[in-house]
């Protein structure tokens, strides 16, 4: 499997609801950037999940495909409660997630050393990590193709 994962471009400050939050100018600036050097990656079959926040449904809106929406990808979400959802996608799958810190950086983290940081990895708004990802048993082997930094 291919896995991208994305986050959302710099939004506005916000205070209050956090699903609400769109991006700034220079925040769509960054999505388009980098949305710009994900197309080439993704064939047709590609699947775009976003989380519910409206800043991670206007970053993916730049790369103008069809996207589904996923509440488990919301802001406040773990990364360890993320696994269970790459376990359906099939081997050849190509899956582009677009959501949050920190959980983008954790489950990056985790997939590449198979160990979870009490530090965290941090990851830029707008930036995004390739990964080919093959099963191994009940876990993952990674291989990082590039970290692209927004």
């Amino acid at each position: 499997m291919k896995l991208i994962l994305w986050r959302h471009a710099e939004a506005e400050i916000g205070s209050g609801n956090d699903l609400i939050r769109e991006l700034t100018p220079k925040g769509h600036r960054q999505a388009q950037a980098a949305a710009d050097q994900i197309k080439p990656l993704l064939p047709k079959h590609a699947l775009i999940c976003v989380s519910q926040a409206a800043r991670s449904v206007q970053t993916a809106g730049y790369l103008q495909r069809h996207t589904l929406c996923q509440p488990e990808l919301n802001p406040e979400a773990r990364a360890v409660d993320l696994l269970p959802l790459l376990q359906p996608y099939a081997d050849d799958a190509v899956v582009v997630w677009v959501g949050h810190q920190p959980w983008i950086g954790d489950l990056g983290g985790f997939l590449l050393t198979g160990a979870w940081s009490e530090r965290g990895i941090w990851v830029k708004k707008g930036a995004f990590w390739q990964l080919d990802l093959a099963r191994d048993g009940d876990g993952w082997l990674a291989k990082l193709r590039q970290v692209v930094s927004g």
